[in-house]
């Protein structure tokens, strides 16, 4: 373990969501996309971006040439780096037309890639490395070494990589970059490694890069810093090929919450990072993915609602409020009286009384057995239902109807009605939806009502194919007290579901208010 100073006490976070990011299946960002992710990087407040790989498309010279530009008036473009190849300058050249001023050079961190993938002896690979160093060097460009699976190289033929490093370390790199490349370590192996590095070399500086191919990159990169390590190497949301790579919000709240040294990254941003990724990407995260999970802070079982209830017994250092976020309780068959009223205390609503609040478990619990999943934002029809209060339903979308064209925009008529008065609105849009949307909110205008933004819109669809079948909507609408409000439809037809989610949504916007 190296022995560490104050100043070694920041770990350099580097992101390479537009590098090694791009190797995920089916994702490439586009040149304006790789400049909108490079500023929320530095919202983020990351400290070294790698924003692309040399000679690789027009596309990505054209890219990684904006966020250059870009960095001149907003950033150090010295905190810019891109990867590049032995290969008799060419990559450097390239690196060096867009305005680059690092070079991450890929070499072979292990004797089988080496000598099998290079068919090269491993004097000459160090010879070749050592010329495309001095090349870049001499073409103005700070230099780091990517040593490809090092962690191989480390386990399996350690002399390989003593040599190389020895062979090397007279030259002007700043940093041996070590790789898992195949995501093949646990904790213990990285321990060894990095003694062994820091051993034979202890004045070099290293960053770690880690995959995640048996879920194992954030202990790994924990055990990392724990030994000492300068840097280590991110992505947003975890992209990257196969499992991905070390996922940057669980590395940075590990380092905060489980050791003495600290990163700069700003929590607040991770959520926002994580959704603008998704979108970008197309790729969605897990459900249950810490820290940017949709469900990570929602309880479900009554006894822990409960507890939470009465002394937040159930909360961890990972408090939603940390990431912009709240906690949430959900409702089914394992909720509790619990359950309910702290569901009703996050909908602002008064606590009911023991019968009636008997009478919505056993509801929420009846559902829950049909694998219906009831939403705080469900509570007050639940409630409604049961009192048999006429204003249940204040709002109707008594009908609709709306029609797509191959060559023209999708419009929509729709008949609302608002407390027994009926109103009619048409308009197009950029799909049915959005079509729907636009007639809903020209009818809303009549009664001086304002539509709440939308912020999400999916759809769920039974597996089988079969085109009868069920079409579940979840839409997610900012509400107007800032929070979110999550409403469903259920419908054989798609359209038919959203209108069910909106009127659910419109209703409970009108919870509680005093129209007379």
């Amino acid at each position: 373990m190296k022995r560490l100073s104050a100043l070694d006490l920041h770990v350099e976070i580097l992101d390479t969501t537009l590098r090694d990011g791009e190797q995920t299946p089916g994702v490439s960002f586009t040149p304006k996309e790789k400049l909108d992710i490079a500023r929320m990087l530095r919202r983020l407040k990351v400290d070294r971006l790698e924003i692309g790989s040399a000679r690789v498309s027009e596309g990505e010279a054209e890219g990684v040439k904006k966020i250059l530009q870009w960095s001149e008036d907003h950033d150090n473009p010295e905190r810019l780096e891109m990867l590049g190849f032995v290969d008799g300058g060419r990559s450097v050249e390239w690196i060096r037309n867009a305005g680059g001023k690092v070079i991450n050079l890929l070499c072979k961190g292990s004797r089988n890639h080496c000598e099998i993938q290079l068919k090269k002896s491993p004097e000459r690979h160090f010879s070749d490395i050592r010329r495309e160093v001095e090349r870049a060097v001499g073409s103005g460009l700070k230099v780091n070494l990517y040593l490809e699976d090092w962690s191989s190289g480390v386990s399996d033929s350690f002399d390989y990589v003593l040599t190389m490093i020895n062979f090397l370390r007279d030259l002007p790199v700043a940093r041996f970059m070590l790789c898992d490349t195949l995501g093949k370590l646990n904790a213990a192996g990285v321990n060894s490694g990095l003694t062994l590095m820091f051993s034979a070399f202890p004045d070099l500086r290293y960053d770690f890069h880690g995959h995640n191919d048996y879920n194992m990159a954030c202990a790994n990169a924990l055990t990392a810093v724990e030994c000492g390590i300068s840097g280590i190497h991110c992505t947003i949301n975890g992209l990257g090929e196969r499992a991905g790579n070390l996922d940057i919000a669980q590395f940075a709240v590990a380092v905060k919450d489980f050791s003495n040294r600290q990163v700069r990254i700003v929590e607040k941003e991770l959520h926002h990072a994580s959704q603008l990724l998704e979108v970008l990407s197309g790729k969605r995260c897990a459900w249950n993915a810490p820290v940017i999970g949709s469900d990570v802070f929602t309880q479900t079982c009554g006894v822990h609602a409960d507890g939470d209830r009465k002394g937040d017994l159930y909360c961890n250092a990972l408090l939603p409020e940390r990431f912009v976020r709240q906690r949430d309780y959900a409702l089914g068959k394992l909720s509790g009286k619990a359950s309910i009223d702290r569901s009703l205390e996050v909908m602002g609503e008064e606590v009911i009384s023991q019968e009636l609040r008997e009478k919505v478990l056993n509801e929420v619990i009846r559902l829950g057995d049909r694998k219906k999943t009831v939403t705080a934002a469900d509570l007050p029809f639940i409630i409604s239902n049961i009192m048999r209060t006429p204003e249940a339903v204040r709002i109707r979308i008594v009908d609709f109807e709306t029609v797509s064209h191959r060559h023209g925009m999708p419009r929509s008529h729709v008949v609302l009605e608002f407390d027994g008065i009926r109103v009619e609105g048409t308009s197009t849009g950029d799909g049915g939806y959005d079509a729907l949307i636009k007639a809903i909110r020209k009818c809303l205008r009549e009664f001086g009502l304002v539509m709440p933004k939308l912020l999400d819109y999916q759809v769920r669809i039974p597996p089988g194919g079969r085109t009868d079948a069920l079409v579940e909507t979840t839409v997610t609408w900012k509400g107007p007290d800032g929070r979110n409000v999550i409403t469903t439809g259920v419908d054989s037809d798609q359209l038919v579901a959203a209108a069910v989610a909106t009127e659910k949504m419109l209703n409970l916007m009108l919870h509680g208010r005093n129209d007379g």
